[in-house]
């Protein structure tokens, strides 16, 4: 019987705490009318994320993406025009986690006698978008999106951005 709720305390700790981030959240949007066929170079406008040598691994991640599909860089006046952006901010969680002796919600109300014990987990969290734009119409062609959490080695930091930066350009360009 103590096993059996242990259990069943423990399943619920799993599915409802949703502190846990496993994979990235890569998104992409861009114009359905847009004729992708017709982009062949491309340059760049502007890569911001608060570090250089961020900016040019985020540069360098996109460009081998770019290059694969077929396109081309050049220093300027590209077909297409390509800007990237990156964020990091602390994500607060509180996770709650109770005794299972007589604690908490019963049938009947609130039941007496159990501890809960509520904590504050800080995630760092970082954000990366990607634009391309038509350089002659200056119109948003394309936009891809990625949150992840960080770890506290740039090693793994720099693994995840060139892993999220191919799934962010894994169906580009669109058909």
């Amino acid at each position: 019987m103590m096993r059996q709720k242990l259990s069943l305390l423990l399943l619920g700790v799993a599915l409802f705490s949703g502190a846990v981030n496993l994979d990235a959240q890569v998104k992409t949007d861009y114009d359905h009318s847009a004729n992708f066929g017709s982009y062949k170079t491309y340059s760049w406008l502007k890569v911001q994320s608060g570090d250089s040598l961020w900016d040019d691994r985020l540069r360098q991640d996109v460009d081998a993406q770019l290059t694969a599909k077929g396109w081309t860089k050049v220093d300027s006046n590209g077909d297409a025009s390509v800007s990237a952006f990156r964020s990091t901010q602390d994500q607060k969680t509180l996770e709650t986690f109770y005794d299972g002796f007589g604690g908490g919600w019963r049938w009947r109300g609130f039941g007496g006698g159990g501890i809960a014990t509520t904590t504050t987990e800080t995630t760092k969290v970082g954000n990366v978008v990607v634009d391309i734009f038509d350089s002659r119409t200056q119109k948003l062609l394309w936009r891809g999106t990625d949150s992840d959490d960080l770890s506290s080695n740039a090693d793994k930091n720099i693994q995840k951005l060139s892993k999220d930066i191919r799934n962010m350009f894994k169906k580009f360009p669109p058909k």
